[in-house]
């Protein structure tokens, strides 16, 4: 299968720069993945597709001010890091523009010198394996100095980082929000709740393998990046008696459905579990596990509208994308939404 058959045209005045106001007023597409069948809805209206004992899969996952920007010890020259991974307490998988500047050895200050940085290895793709020096909690010190690391199409400054977290984030580690979530608001989850649904909270730290092009013409081709999940007996629990109840299972965004993929057995069931996966889910691929899945509009040719495709057939996604165009769906991370049924 080809990249190009998961290509569309996107004009660029339909990628969101910011979010809406209200979170939960964001308009939503409902795609029937058996008919192709489409309506049109407000995010809010999410509730009437869901059903007392279905389960709703949700990333709990917190994104990390993660954008660093400083200056090389010695020359002063400006630099930019980007955290993708924790390799141990201090120690960082790290993305350095530009990158000739930050060769083994070469050392870089932050927030006049709060926080040293020293490049002691290469990492894949060009990554830098990069130990930190600070006084205090790594954690605090980010908070303060860093910024969120918004994806590269967002022209405009953020002004509260709390838009570009879901208000149910709990377990820092990501590099990007997982933006299905972020249609979601206290009062809308309350108000699932109280239909007797049931909340299912999961992590995968999203880093930015999920968003890589994909560089290869024939798409099996692809290696995707691993990302660190974990799921606990809590959840997992939920999860099974949801399937056992002959219920579903709604995944919130693409990231819990590899979660839940990853850990689902060929008969649907999880299990508690930590790891990393790597899994890459495209046509051709049968889920176990997800019935229904909650998500974004995304990039042409990624491994996330592969994934969709996955769920509710080429054909229909790419005619639902082509739908979105037309009637002018805010697009990627801040953009509307669609509920594949």
């Amino acid at each position: 299968m080809k990249v190009t058959d998961f290509d569309f045209y996107l004009p660029e005045e339909l990628i969101a720069q910011y979010p809406i106001e209200k979170r939960d007023e964001a308009r939503l597409m409902i795609l029937d993945k058996k008919t192709g069948e489409i309506e049109h809805k407000v995010f809010k209206d999410i509730i009437n597709y869901l059903e007392a004992g279905d389960c709703l899969v949700l990333n709990d996952t917190r994104v990390l001010p993660a954008r660093l920007i400083g200056s090389k010890e010695g020359t002063g020259g400006k630099i930019e890091f980007l955290l993708l991974k924790r390799v141990d307490i201090d120690t960082w998988e790290t993305l350095v523009k530009p990158g000739k500047k930050a060769q083994i050895g070469a050392r870089f200050q932050f927030g006049g010198g709060e926080l040293t940085a020293e490049v002691i290895d290469m990492g894949e793709e060009g990554s830098r394996i990069v130990k930190f020096e600070y006084e205090g909690i790594f954690e605090e010190v980010l908070d303060k100095l860093g910024q969120m690391p918004l994806p590269p199409y967002i022209k405009e400054k953020l002004e509260d980082k709390e838009m570009y977290q879901t208000v149910y984030s709990k377990e820092q580690g990501s590099a990007a929000a997982p933006t299905a979530g972020l249609h979601f608001t206290e009062e809308l989850l309350d108000k699932i709740r109280a239909k007797g649904v049931k909340l299912a909270f999961l992590t995968l730290h999203v880093g930015l393998g999920t968003f890589r092009p994909v560089k290869v013409e024939e798409i099996e081709a692809h290696n995707m990046h691993s990302e660190y999940y974990s799921m606990s007996k809590e959840t997992a629990d939920i999860i099974n008696s949801t399937k056992e109840n002959g219920k579903k299972v709604i995944a919130v965004g693409t990231t819990s459905s590899r979660t839940l993929e990853t850990i689902g057995d060929e008969n649907g069931r999880v299990r508690e579990q930590s790891g990393w996966t790597d899994i890459f889910i495209y046509p051709g691929y049968k889920y176990k596990v997800v019935d229904n899945l909650i998500t974004n509009f995304h990039l042409p040719q990624s491994t996330l509208i592969m994934l969709v495709s996955a769920l509710a057939e080429r054909n229909n996604v790419m005619k639902a994308y082509e739908t979105a165009v037309k009637e002018e769906y805010r697009f990627f991370s801040f953009g509307d939404a669609m509920f594949i049924k």
